[in-house]
């Protein structure tokens, strides 16, 4: 973990960035207080959908649910 005033990562943000390692931590400092933390997002991964999760999670349906709507007679 290493730490850098604001002043500093304000003209050098984008070099910083690019030198961050995974589980790596950057401390932003201002008057000497730490005030941000700087960390490599992780990229969250999501599942493929699968068909049919939802089955029987419908427990009513309107008799006339099929019929056509009014609006458009």
């Amino acid at each position: 973990m290493s730490s850098i005033t604001i002043h500093e990562a304000q003209t050098r943000l984008s070099e910083l960035i690019q030198r961050l390692a995974p589980g790596d931590e950057l401390i932003i400092t201002d008057d000497d207080r730490p005030v941000v933390r700087l960390t490599l997002a992780t990229p969250t991964e999501r599942k493929p959908r699968q068909l049919g999760t939802l089955k029987g999670t419908v427990l009513s349906m309107a008799p006339d649910f099929d019929e056509p709507l009014d609006d458009f007679a």
